[in-house]
């Protein structure tokens, strides 16, 4: 008689441990996570590492948005309800969509490069412009030659490039340009507006980064003041504003491709520089390490190189479209005209970037051919979990400009390689509640 308290008592917690387990597994399972293609580490210069056949790229960029119905697709089922909001986003649909009636702006129409002006970008809604350079098509010699003082392994071999006719930004992208879009300014703004176009709301409604985790660390304490280059972001993020600029304007802007950021740095000169090869007249093009008290500076105070493009030297490194890998030259299709070898895929490490920085203490890291990757130290300090696929808290010497090819893509599957995945963003919004 004394054991049956127990016996009660066991029984009731089995009945009580039953009921449980039978309410957890009445909860829908939820939907696999996808499992990213792994994205290698980035291989010193002059390591090479033994080839391996890359997996077959299955995903597309742009994703049809199922329909509502009363009898939806089983996958529209799956997702909740959060990523089945977030596929209606703008995000989703091409953007060769936005090509069609261009808000007009002088000198920005032209059919052939001989009919190329430089012309003035304004972001609609804003006091924002900036200057658009023509650049003629043409062939040149890119990476360098084995004589170059510093040269690393990673920047041969040499070989011909062919670049077709476009614009680049005059200066790299400024806070006060990068903010409209990224700190959601200029959507704030028109929340007072009585009415918006269809161009507008669509350019209001595109994902946008979540606010930084440390604003003045990303920014060498410059965000938000007039003239200084925007820094800090992903290649990511540099991307989608890219896209944002091209719903805004009708216009298709993106990031320059590596080789036709160097074709655009060189400027028809073989040398070290765009200047030439002695480092001493560096300082009279270019911010770094001994003039700039490690920190960027305001864009266009520098002499520009020969076809008036300023800080192609220094004072922020250049985010361009071509993630890294030390045998990039060598695998350099024929006829590519410059396209990215292997296209940016999210925020990953390896992206490449350009023209050295303001906290670069080596002259030879602001050459012409110089390569430099991004790195997980580059994320060190985000407390977040996910990191951030926005910004890098600890590269502040990271920024980018943007360029207008003169013919914009034809279709989508060739937009694919230089526009951000829309994938990513998609699933980052699923773990990171605050985007």
């Amino acid at each position: 008689m004394k054991k049956m308290p127990f016996i009660i008592l066991f029984s009731v917690l089995m009945v009580i441990s039953s009921g449980s387990q039978c309410r957890e597994s009445s909860k829908p399972l939820p939907p696999p996570s996808p499992i990213p293609a792994p994205i290698p580490s980035p291989v010193p210069p002059g390591i090479t590492t033994p080839e391996t056949p890359e997996t077959p790229v299955t995903e597309t960029s742009f994703i049809s948005v199922p329909a509502t119905s009363t009898a939806e697709p089983k996958i529209t089922q799956e997702i909740s309800a959060r990523k089945r909001e977030n596929l209606k986003n703008p995000f989703f649909k091409s953007s060769l969509e936005f090509l069609k009636d261009p808000v007009p702006v002088e000198n920005a129409d032209a059919q052939t490069q001989t009919e190329m002006k430089p012309y003035f970008e304004k972001i609609a809604g804003s006091d924002q412009t900036f200057k658009m350079i023509p650049i003629k098509g043409g062939k040149f010699l890119m990476g360098s030659p084995e004589n170059e003082k510093g040269r690393r392994n990673d920047e041969s071999p040499q070989h011909e490039v062919e670049i077709k006719p476009f614009w680049i930004e005059e200066h790299e992208t400024t806070w006060k340009e990068f903010e409209q879009f990224a700190l959601k300014i200029l959507r704030d703004r028109r929340k007072e507006k009585s009415s918006l176009t269809d161009r507008e709301k669509s350019a209001d409604a595109l994902a946008s980064p979540t606010p930084p985790y440390d604003i003045s660390s990303i920014s060498h304490d410059n965000a938000g003041k007039i003239g200084y280059p925007a820094s800090g972001m992903t290649v990511y993020a540099a991307q989608l504003y890219c896209r944002w600029l091209t719903m805004i304007t009708g216009r298709y802007y993106r990031l320059p491709t590596e080789a036709e950021w160097e074709y655009a740095c060189r400027a028809g000169s073989k040398t070290a520089y765009s200047f030439g090869d002695d480092d001493s007249e560096l300082g009279d093009y270019a911010w770094f390490f001994d003039n700039s008290d490690g920190a960027s500076k305001k864009v266009k105070t520098k002499k520009p190189n020969a076809w008036g493009l300023y800080d192609m030297h220094g004072n922020l490194s250049e985010w361009v479209l071509e993630q890294y890998d030390v045998t990039t030259y060598a695998n350099r299709k024929p006829n590519s005209f410059g396209s990215p070898v292997k296209p940016p895929k999210g925020d990953g490490f390896g992206q490449i970037a350009r023209g050295g920085n303001c906290e670069d203490d080596e002259t030879a890291n602001l050459r012409s051919a110089r390569r430099l990757y991004s790195e997980t130290t580059w994320k060190q300090q985000d407390p977040q979990f996910p990191q951030s696929i926005w910004w890098v808290t600890d590269a502040a010497y990271v920024g980018f400009r943007v360029i207008r090819p003169l013919e914009p893509p034809k279709t989508e599957e060739e937009a694919k390689l230089y526009e951000p995945l829309p994938s990513v963003w998609l699933d980052y919004a699923e773990l990171n509640q605050r985007d």
